[in-house]
């Protein structure tokens, strides 16, 4: 039997190299980060989601036709399957989190779908399979939202681009351009982000050679986590608590005192500014208003306060802050703000769950054992 050495790795897996791609990277050292041969953030500042959907599934940008044809191959997809209501009819209801009633629907989408394990199909088949599935997504999210609200879910609108049609399909209301162009950019700039928490549990399933919906099931429950995903409401919610920038100071004096993080700075990755927190400032000054003019002051603030109590240890503000201004600001309800970002980031994981099929390899590391000595 050949054994293998173990090697030492930095808690968390931090700088590991697990496995090569091509859909994007991070450069936290820069503030940078890039889909494909892309800046991501140029791209949310001049393309459309559905263009960016189609350079991850392809390696390039669409032409004008390909872009055009792509967007009504989507808007077609997000019909939501006889077989699936009377699941999101179940769970619509129940206290459950979005996150956890968009799961239990997906848990049993691979039948209404028809989703085969990666293994047993081949490239097209997955590329379809993911695309079927990524297009969904918004309908099912806004279905759970609606229903659970007591109102009528909406049915989509394969003409809206698929921004604006998630806003209609959520809100009931065709968003105005801003509105629309606002939460498109936002999903933009999450589509992907490296090797985060979510996107390498949705690769670790696919490497077993699970169903796309087995992978995506399991990273929305690496997003659940505020650590992770659950942030951008929480953010909002500090907001609300501080109330006033005169306040601002001394609540994150309280909050640093307790051992509590704030939501919405630092970085497990930057050490530069977070890109998408300058972008989605911008996107906020845009849309206007009093929670914008007090968030703009509030960050200021908290800026100032935190590197006064942690010296040396830039802790700037990062996507999560200003998320939660824009999609309240373009009318998201708070409790729909982490099912926006599992909207986009499944694109994301969609793209590497067929690149991971691609590679062929199980995901399988070691561990070390520090428990009382074993008795043989």
């Amino acid at each position: 039997m050949v054994m293998h050495q173990l090697i030492d790795v930095p808690a968390g897996l931090n700088g590991v190299v697990a496995a090569d791609t091509a859909i994007g990277a991070v450069d936290g050292d820069r503030g940078f980060f890039h889909y494909g041969p892309y800046d991501a953030t140029a791209l949310a500042r001049t393309r459309t989601f559905e263009e960016v959907w189609f350079l991850l599934r392809n390696g390039r940008l669409p032409d004008v036709d390909e872009a055009a044809a792509f967007r009504q191959e989507v808007g077609v997809l997000r019909t939501i399957p006889a077989d699936l209501w009377p699941v999101i009819e179940a769970v619509a209801g129940t206290s459950s989190s979005m996150l956890s009633k968009l799961r239990s629907v997906l848990s049993v989408a691979a039948g209404p779908l028809a989703l085969d394990p990666v293994i047993d199909v081949d490239d097209a088949a997955r590329r379809g399979q993911t695309l079927r599935l990524a297009a969904l997504v918004p309908s099912i999210l806004a279905a759970l939202y609606r229903i659970g609200a007591g109102s009528r879910p909406i049915d989509p609108d394969p003409t809206l681009a698929h921004a604006a049609a998630y806003l209609h399909q959520t809100t009931g209301v065709v968003p105005t351009p801003v509105a629309a162009r606002a939460v498109e950019q936002y999903m933009l700039l999450t589509i992907d982000h490296g090797f985060n928490a979510s996107t390498f549990t949705a690769r670790v399933v696919a490497s077993t050679g699970a169903d796309p919906a087995d992978a995506v099931c399991a990273a929305l429950g690496a997003l659940a986590g505020p650590l992770h995903g659950g942030a951008p409401s929480r953010a909002l919610d500090a907001l609300d608590e501080i109330g006033s920038v005169d306040a601002a100071a001394d609540w994150v004096r309280g909050q640093v005192a307790a051992g509590r993080r704030i939501m919405g700075f630092g970085h497990a990755v930057y050490r530069a500014p977070d890109p998408r927190s300058a972008l989605l400032r911008e996107v906020a000054e845009r849309l206007g208003g009093d929670l914008v003019e007090l968030a703009i002051a509030v960050e200021a603030e908290i800026l100032v306060t935190l590197a006064e109590l942690k010296p040396g240890r830039p802790l700037p503000s990062n996507v999560e802050f200003y998320a939660g201004v824009v999609m309240e600001t373009a009318g998201l309800p708070r409790v729909m703000f982490t099912p926006t970002f599992a909207v986009s980031r499944t694109v994301g994981w969609c793209a590497h769950v067929v690149e991971q099929a691609a590679a062929g390899k199980l995901i399988r590391p070691s561990s070390r054992y520090v428990g009382p000595p074993v008795h043989r």
